[in-house]
């Protein structure tokens, strides 16, 4: 039997101790003092990163008042669940809403009753359309005031399969009286509607309005007032393509309520004085939506608000107000707003 055989002195490894002690003490050193960047939070959730969160979202400095108001309708919780574009038409505006900043897009001058209107529209789609999360896109202009708070219009909106485009026949001067046939045969006189520039549509449609360019380009060469673009375009969808044919995916009035009962160019502005509790409740509560023609012998229409099929209030936002309202708005906010 052969003798045992002498095993060589294996070498420990130190190396490998070294290193486990160094992992121990930076992970006890991130736990006792957690670092002030937010980057490394995405790795190492920690109440350390919960705490360094709460502090970066805290103000470091007192709100003015123009910053307060404009945190009062987009409460905490909302953020993912919207986003904001804006086209200046002048300038670029100094926004105090963090909402609002670096959203400005690529803008030019707009001139009102001009094909620039629908230009400037085109231009916000085509930015909002890049984001696959985008599925409603509402049109608002500074002069627009919320009516209900984020998530009745939250549900309100993406809760139906309709786009809310304002479009009515008024066969008066202002209305039928625009077209030219020149028009033909693309569009007829027969399908021809007048309607407000103040939108809402869901992402097929947009996408309809994106894709065009034969009307768009119709209505810019031959139609006298072509702030009515988009709204023909869309209640027209079957001669885009027929298999877009949604005759059911429109509703025939705007979500926003401007009052034209002066009978102008422009319609009512509301100033400071003008705002009341009564005037934004009784608002807020219309179920039908009129419509002043110039038809001398059908003058005025009216058809019901109906959203899924049940009689609703017609109204998300409306307009024109004037800056001077806003504190007077605010504060009367949470009254006059229903869920």
């Amino acid at each position: 039997m052969p003798g045992s055989r002498q095993r060589p002195h294996m070498k420990r490894p130190v190396w490998i101790i070294i290193l486990v002690s160094m992992v121990c003490l930076f992970l006890i050193a991130a736990y006792v003092y957690p670092l002030r960047s937010s980057a490394p939070c995405s790795f190492f959730p920690s109440s350390g990163c919960l705490t360094y969160a709460e502090e970066e979202s805290t103000p470091s400095r007192e709100l003015t008042d123009d910053e307060i108001f404009s945190r009062v309708v987009v409460r905490e919780g909302h953020e993912g669940r919207f986003s904001v574009f804006v086209h200046a038409s002048r300038e670029k505006p100094v926004h105090v809403s963090r909402y609002f900043l670096g959203r400005d897009i690529r803008s030019d001058k707009v001139v009102w009753g001009k094909i620039s209107m629908v230009d400037a529209e085109r231009r916000l789609l085509a930015h909002a359309l890049k984001d696959p999360d985008n599925q409603h896109f509402v049109l608002l202009s500074d002069s627009c005031i919320p009516l209900h708070n984020f998530d009745y219009i939250y549900n309100y909106l993406l809760f139906t399969n309709v786009s809310f485009l304002d479009c009515f026949l008024d066969l008066g001067p202002h209305g039928t009286g625009r077209y030219s046939e020149h028009m033909l045969p693309e569009v007829e006189k027969e399908d021809f509607r007048k309607g407000s520039q103040w939108f809402t549509m869901k992402r097929q449609h947009a996408l309809i309005v994106m894709a065009d360019s034969l009307y768009y380009k119709k209505f810019k060469l031959f139609c006298r007032d072509v702030r009515f673009l988009v709204y023909l375009k869309l209640a027209s969808t079957y001669w885009i393509d027929p298999e877009m044919t949604d005759p059911g995916g429109i509703a025939n009035w705007s979500v926003t309520y401007v009052d034209w009962s002066e009978r102008k160019w422009h319609p009512r502005s509301f100033r400071a004085e003008d705002v009341t509790f009564e005037l934004l409740r009784n608002i807020t509560f219309i179920d039908k939506s009129v419509h002043l023609t110039s038809d001398e012998k059908n003058p005025r229409t009216v058809t019901p608000c109906m959203w899924n099929g049940q009689r609703r209030p017609c109204y998300l936002f409306a307009r024109k107000f004037y800056p001077e309202t806003l504190e007077k708005l605010i504060n009367l906010f949470s009254n006059y707003t229903v869920v």
